[in-house]
């Protein structure tokens, strides 16, 4: 990702790492936070959200993102297995500078899975120094 704002360009793909649906881990979500769910099913949409924020979280440790604004248009189209593996990647789809210090950036962030389907997709607005 680019050091600032003014480098980030509109239509940049950003790659944002990868993480596996572990078969332990879908069986103590389930048993936490899904009450009825069954593991059969997939991982359920809070676990799947979950894995994305991750995967986020990491991959913007080192951007110039100094604030996250929302998440908005959410949504799941399939219920990875356990032992799936999910790739995440963030397509910028506009910017916009707001004063001489910063300036707002809207992705569309996309979960796929190993046959490069999607599973999950947000779009987020954020706050990036200048």
């Amino acid at each position: 990702m680019p050091a600032s704002f003014d480098e980030i360009e509109i239509g940049q793909v950003v790659p944002l790492g990868a993480a596996g649906i572990d078969p332990q881990a879908l069986d103590a979500f389930v048993a936490a936070f899904t009450p009825g769910w069954t593991t059969d099913r997939g991982a359920p949409d809070a676990m799947v959200f979950a894995l994305w924020a991750r995967l986020d979280a990491v991959a913007h440790t080192d951007w110039p993102q100094t604030k996250r604004l929302g998440v908005d248009a959410l949504r799941w189209v399939r219920n990875p297995p356990a032992g799936e593996l999910l790739r995440g990647r963030m397509t910028v789809m506009a910017k916009d500078p707001v004063g001489e210090g910063k300036g707002i950036v809207i992705c569309q962030h996309d979960l796929l899975d190993e046959a490069g389907r999607l599973v999950f997709s947000c779009l987020t607005r954020s706050v990036f120094a200048r």
